[in-house]
């Protein structure tokens, strides 16, 4: 049975299921930044999925990032599975800027965050829900 990881549940807010994995957003206002899980137990890493959901984890990504891009209209996209601290599969996808605080390095552990006020976050998800579903 599917359970999210503790600390992805912690660090992010559902914006909707899709038809392989959950979407997640990070609840770190400096980056548009989403996180797709497999609603698969126990994987953790792509090659570890059936390959029809390697297909459709790289559909969702596709589908995911285009959205990001359009909403966002970022300098970069960063799409990573990396899983050294969340062993869980999971796929970031962050929208950069080139005058972002870390650019051109990775968000992954520079330690620069803040979270979305509350009324903000429901804002961004919306905004994401939307350009999903478009």
């Amino acid at each position: 049975m599917f359970k999210l990881n503790e600390r992805l549940a912690a660090d992010t807010v559902l914006v909707r299921p899709l038809t392989l994995c959950q979407v997640l957003c990070m609840n770190n206002r400096i980056w548009p930044w989403l996180i797709l899980v497999p609603a698969r137990p126990d994987v953790t890493e792509i090659h570890h999925l059936p390959a029809s959901d390697r297909a459709l984890l790289m559909e969702e990504v596709a589908q995911v990032s285009s959205a990001v891009e359009a909403l966002f209209r970022p300098d970069k996209l960063n799409v990573a599975a990396i899983g050294n601290v969340v062993p869980q599969l999971h796929v970031h996808i962050v929208a950069r800027r080139r005058d972002d605080p870390a650019w051109p390095n990775p968000v992954w552990g520079s330690g620069i965050g803040e979270p979305y006020d509350p009324a903000e976050l429901d804002t961004q998800v919306k905004r994401l829900r939307d350009a999903l579903d478009s």
